[in-house]
């Protein structure tokens, strides 16, 4: 079955706490540990940890407003449907500017345990327990829902935009789903996703980069239209969570394997940051070249300045 997306104003479209600042770095591999000063343009750094969050999973830069969305699963059980989820705004260097700017029982807003994002125009594109939400990404006003209550889900995870609409992860049913012309199709299942998480779009090779949450050390790639999975890159640990494209073709991964992130850059992967804790779904700052990095057990953010290419 099919379930049909619910428009509360807009169609789909395919078209202040605690911030702790250090100036960590190394020669090579950068620690969220490490002290020592007199960073390069080629070593990474830790400019903040931000607090206050509840369970946050993942974050979303907004270029056009210079701010990141970080989406909290709030208190209690992140698999319950409790309507106390939650989004912060939060400024490049830290700063959390507006706590709760969307929030599950405030304002006709439905949000269960909030994780990945996307934007696409003016709406961010939330995933939530058992629905992908719409909001309005400048008043946080409800836009639209597709629900997924008439499908037997493992996880909804993580979601990007592809040419032709929205594309969302499941990691526990190896499943890809795509949102368009208000439906909701199985795109892709496949084991060889092997726990698909993190997703994201490769412009430049017309593919999505989805990242598994397994034993599996390889990312892999998907066309949309094709059934095809294959591997992108051999890296150097396992449980990838977040995924992102960087210039030159790299890949950003984060990986719960071994708290790093991870660089593939010609089809190998390699670790350049230790954080604290095991990391959540990323995002890159791309006027700064810096990446926040969530952490769902600490409820913090971690800042890094990435090195250069």
């Amino acid at each position: 079955m099919r379930p049909r997306l619910t428009f509360l104003a807009a169609s789909l479209l395919l078209a202040a706490c605690a911030v702790k600042k250090t100036d960590a770095t190394t020669d090579t591999l950068a620690s969220a540990k490490d002290s020592s000063g007199g960073a390069s343009p080629d070593t990474a750094r830790l400019i903040a940890t931000p607090t206050g969050f509840v369970q946050p999973e993942a974050v979303r830069y907004d270029p056009d407003q210079d701010l990141y969305f970080v989406s909290n699963f709030g208190k209690g059980d992140f698999q319950a449907k409790d309507n106390n989820g939650f989004i912060s705004q939060m400024n490049p260097d830290g700063q959390i500017v507006r706590p709760q700017f969307i929030a599950g029982g405030t304002g006709g807003t439905t949000l269960h345990a909030p994780r990945g994002m996307t934007i696409v125009g003016d709406t961010l594109w939330v995933v939530d327990a058992d629905a992908v939400r719409g909001f309005n990404r400048r008043t946080g006003a409800p836009l639209a829902t597709a629900s997924f209550s008439t499908y037997k889900t493992g996880f909804l995870n993580d979601i990007s935009a592809g040419p032709d609409g929205l594309y969302l992860t499941d990691t526990g049913t190896n499943t890809i789903y795509r949102i368009a012309g208000g439906k909701i199709t199985v795109a892709v299942m496949d084991k060889a996703l092997a726990g698909p998480n993190g997703i994201t779009w490769d412009a430049a090779n017309s593919r999505f980069i989805v990242v598994p949450y397994s034993t599996e050390s390889s990312i892999k790639a998907w066309a949309p239209g094709t059934k095809t999975v294959s591997d992108a890159g051999k890296g150097a640990s396992t449980k990838y969570d977040g995924v992102e494209i960087l210039s030159g073709g790299r890949v950003l991964v984060s990986s719960q394997g071994d708290s790093s992130l991870h660089l593939f850059t010609g089809g190998t992967g390699k670790p350049i940051i230790k954080t604290g804790g095991a990391p959540a779904d990323i995002a890159v700052d791309t006027k700064r070249n810096r990446v926040a990095v969530p952490f769902v057990d600490r409820s913090a953010v971690e800042i890094w300045q990435l090195p250069k290419q």
